[in-house]
């Protein structure tokens, strides 16, 4: 499974692209507005920091100008994935875009049938929210279970890219169901990197060394 940073924080990508922790990057225009400075200029040097994937989303809601839009972001790099989403003019912008061999993420889905015209519409990536969909009684790893038993159903080629992911828990339940792709915060991937018992193994490990230490100074 791949892991992406839902992030447009520089810093935050490269502690975690030097841990070779990251396969991609997706952003939107919340993200980029948290970051100081021309969006503009992130966007460009994020493209450049990561190897593999960042989807840079479009602002415009109608057709022409999202395929306008997505065509400038794709020369950011050829590692850019134009963000569109989950409506008809998306659609329709996700179709020509991906005619032009410009990949595209179809954001803000809720619902298999979305997956699915998606998927049909040639998308590269389909970003359920599954946090979104939790937040209102609904279950959303049953909506990756659906997706992924309907996309091995008909061989779809577009990749399940779990978005709106709210705790470590999301992460290992998107694994068990085989989804492509997470999509994590900072935080998310901070919390997967540490437990307690790792903190403590290490400090008894340092104990026992600085003890064997004292006992053989020739060490």
């Amino acid at each position: 499974m791949k892991i992406f940073l839902d992030t447009a924080n520089l810093e935050s990508i490269r502690k975690f692209n030097d841990m070779g922790l990251l396969d991609g990057i997706t952003t939107n225009p919340s993200l980029l507005s948290k970051e100081r400075g021309n969006p503009k200029d992130g966007m460009a040097e994020i493209t450049k920091i990561i190897q593999g994937d960042v989807s840079l989303e479009v602002l415009s809601t109608d057709y022409s100008g999202m395929v306008e839009e997505g065509r400038k972001l794709r020369k950011y790099g050829k590692n850019v994935v134009v963000k569109v989403p989950m409506t008809q003019d998306g659609l329709k912008a996700c179709k020509i875009l991906t005619s032009e061999n410009i990949p595209v993420n179809v954001t803000l889905i809720f619902s298999s049938n979305q997956a699915i015209l998606a998927a049909k519409a040639g998308a590269k990536y389909v970003s359920p929210f599954i946090g979104r969909l939790d937040d209102i009684g609904h279950d959303g790893m049953q909506l990756i279970k659906e997706i992924k038993t309907i996309f091995s159903n008909y061989d779809f080629k577009t990749q399940i890219l779990v978005a709106s992911v709210r705790h470590p828990l999301h992460v290992i339940e998107a694994a068990k169901i085989g989804a492509d792709v997470v999509t994590l915060p900072p935080t998310v991937l901070d919390k997967m990197l540490g437990h307690p018992l790792t903190e403590i193994g290490l400090k008894n490990f340092l104990a026992d060394w600085e003890k064997l230490k004292k006992e053989n100074p020739d060490i």
